[in-house]
């Protein structure tokens, strides 16, 4: 064999090594982005519901417009937020406010017996656990997005194409705890 051809040889095994480094963080950033949508639909669910809770605490109590319009706020914040930062921010305001209608039904017997409150409790708590889980996988291709990209020679190739971070999705500022839960059924004292 010549230098010449052996050179191509080489050159030629380069290229496909790289065409497969390229294919492989293509398919790590479109599993990103799949798994992303996924989360989205499940943040839309409870986005949805949040009108119908209000309108359920509003019917048993009238003096709790403050935490009701901080929950309607924080739902109108997710319902805009256009990058997955600024999502799990405005998600993090509406779980916490999802919580705090959840103090008021301590507080206000009768709204913690409502059926329909008690019914779109357990829908929230539904769509949390889905969200928990959507999240858990969300992350896990994050994780190996992020390798792909700092791994040679992903980090040459991010440059050539679409390839931006993406972030994990917390919605908790501790990676320790999960997404607060509500009580689905409020015992009768």
């Amino acid at each position: 064999m010549t230098v010449l051809s052996v050179a191509l040889i080489l050159l030629a095994l380069a290229a496909v090594w790289l065409a497969l480094a390229w294919r492989g963080l293509v398919a790590a950033r479109d599993a990103v982005d799949a798994t992303w949508t996924a989360i989205d639909v499940h943040l839309k669910d409870r986005q949805a519901l949040v009108p119908a809770l209000v309108a359920a605490v509003q019917a048993e109590t009238v003096i709790e417009a403050e935490t009701l319009a901080r929950l309607t706020s924080a739902r109108d914040d997710a319902a805009v937020a256009s990058t997955p930062w600024e999502r799990a921010d405005a998600e993090r305001r509406l779980v916490s406010g999802i919580g705090a209608v959840s103090a008021i039904a301590d507080r206000h017997p009768g709204l913690g017996c409502a059926a329909a409150f008690v019914d779109l409790q357990a829908r929230l708590a539904g769509l949390d656990d889905d969200v928990n889980s959507a999240r858990r996988v969300y992350n896990a291709d994050v994780r190996l997005y992020r390798a792909r990209r700092a791994r040679f020679p992903g980090t040459l190739l991010r440059r050539l194409g679409d390839f931006t971070d993406r972030p994990y999705f917390e919605l908790d500022h501790t990676r320790d705890r999960g997404v607060p839960t509500l009580a689905l059924v409020r015992s009768a004292a």
